[in-house]
């Protein structure tokens, strides 16, 4: 049974920073539940930045005086010093990473100390700290999908002609390239980029000033306070401004959808690193091996790309939850807003690099992806179309007599261009000795010129535009 921790006290007095109207301390189950610095403390370089810029602010607006916003700015710097020193003790009684610098300030150039809190709220701040934290994380994660995309187009300039199976319902469908097929993951860590890209350019707007909900009436000078921070603009409602987590619910989407991409990146390493496949191998650097069978050798680097996914995708999941039934403006429920995001961009940084160093570490079996590549009857759709550019016949019905001849090169247990010309006459009278310049997977590959397709020629003019676009 739970304990009942109802009128357990803190031990505590209650938080200095509240004002008079508290003479007790909360209850212990309060304390824990209220305080959230064991995880905002990441915040403490975005808290002081944006400390620092207010005060420089408060100064340039004649609200404090040039010597005291100076005393201010000096005691920030040497606590971010603190901390970065690992000198710094936080309090879980002071609740969070603004009321911890703050209090730290005060013992350090006194009094002055609680002025710099003039003209903003806790609300507008931590809005303000959280969408500074997201921008960075989201530039970090932009650059390493870069990277991720400079890999791929590497290793699909050295597989631009290579040929391998291409699936679909993971049955064999059509003979593909290697390289075609890892451009195909460069394009869609573009569009990660690109939603990165469209997320910087809505969150590019500072809430600071916005105060508690309402705004201030302290004549301050927004523009120059996001000026200071690296903003192009403010926001333009005082309760949306607090209230507005848009910004981290975008960020836990692209890292969703990007997370998913990585999975499936990760599951086709695992797949074609099998036994049965047999089309790539990792070395030591991203595999393990077995504690009972000494033949194995793992692709756990990859399994946990995709493990991590579903964690990944459930961070978003809790913010949207969170943040569904809350009326204007700031409610104690967005508290919860920080650990996902940045469990999440932790979590996306980390799969990010290990699919990089995947990428740059395996080794292709050439000979095993084109052994494959020629079985499952992959050049029965060069059959049909030659059907159709030769002999006139209609599409669907040149389907039906590739069908039937895939029946017989079944039945006969051979290739399709193992077929003798007797046996595709009886299907086909009209079928002449051509027929067999499409049916190797080499001539099906070279065939497919179309723009965006796996043809090597196309395959290294997407790789010269794949580099322009994204490098």
């Amino acid at each position: 049974m739970a304990k009942n921790t109802k009128t357990k006290k803190s031990g505590t007095t209650s938080n200095p920073m509240w004002g008079g109207q508290f003479s007790t301390g909360p209850a212990e189950i309060m304390a824990r539940i209220n305080a959230s610095i064991e995880f905002d403390s990441k915040l403490y370089a975005h808290d002081i930045a944006g400390s620092i810029a207010h005060a420089k602010m408060l100064a340039a607006s004649n609200i404090l005086t040039v010597k005291e916003s100076i005393l201010i700015i000096k005691g920030l710097e040497n606590i971010k010093k603190e901390i970065e020193a690992g000198k710094f003790v936080f309090k879980e009684s002071l609740e969070d990473i603004h009321m911890n610098i703050e209090a730290r300030l005060a013992e350090l150039i006194g009094d002055v100390a609680g002025k710099l809190h003039t003209a903003r709220s806790r609300n507008d701040q931590v809005a303000l700290d959280f969408r500074m934290f997201v921008r960075d994380a989201a530039n970090a994660i932009d650059e390493l999908l870069q990277v991720l995309q400079a890999a791929l187009i590497k290793r699909a300039e050295e597989h631009y002609k290579t040929i391998l199976p291409g699936f679909t319902h993971l049955q064999t469908a059509q003979p593909v390239t290697l390289g075609h097929h890892l451009l195909a993951y460069v394009e869609m860590f573009g569009r990660d980029r690109s939603r990165i890209t469209d997320l910087l350019a809505r969150l590019d707007e500072c809430p600071l000033g916005a105060a508690a909900l309402a705004g201030t009436s302290f004549p301050i000078k927004r523009e120059l306070t996001a000026e200071l921070l690296g903003f192009s603009r403010l926001t333009a409602n005082s309760l949306d401004s607090v209230s507005d987590r848009d910004f981290a619910l975008e960020f836990l989407s692209c890292a969703a959808i990007s997370a998913i991409h990585l999975s499936r990146l990760a599951e086709e390493f695992i797949i074609w690193s099998s036994s049965p496949f047999s089309f790539i191998a990792f070395s030591d650097l991203f595999t393990s091996g077995s504690s009972i069978m000494p033949q194995k050798r793992n692709p756990d680097a990859a399994e946990l790309v995709r493990g991590k996914a579903g964690r990944i995708t459930g961070a978003l999941n809790s913010l949207l939850m969170t943040m569904k039934g809350l009326p204007l403006a700031y409610n104690k429920d967005m508290q919860e807003d920080k650990e996902p995001v940045f469990d999440a961009s932790l979590q996306w940084q980390l799969v990010l690099s290990a699919t990089i160093g995947m990428v740059e570490d395996f080794t292709a079996n050439i000979e095993r992806m084109k052994a494959l590549a020629t079985e499952g009857y992959s050049t029965a759709t060069d059959l049909a179309d030659w059907l159709v550019r030769v002999l006139k016949i209609p599409f669907r019905q040149a389907h039906h007599i590739t069908a039937k001849l895939v029946k017989v090169a079944t039945d006969k247990k051979c290739l399709l261009s193992e077929l003798s010309l007797v046996d595709m006459k009886e299907i086909e009278p009209k079928i002449s000795k051509e027929v067999y310049e499409v049916l190797s997977v080499e001539q099906s590959v070279a065939s497919r010129v179309s723009f965006g397709g796996t043809a090597p020629a196309k395959v290294k003019e997407a790789i010269k535009a794949a580099k322009k676009k994204y490098l």
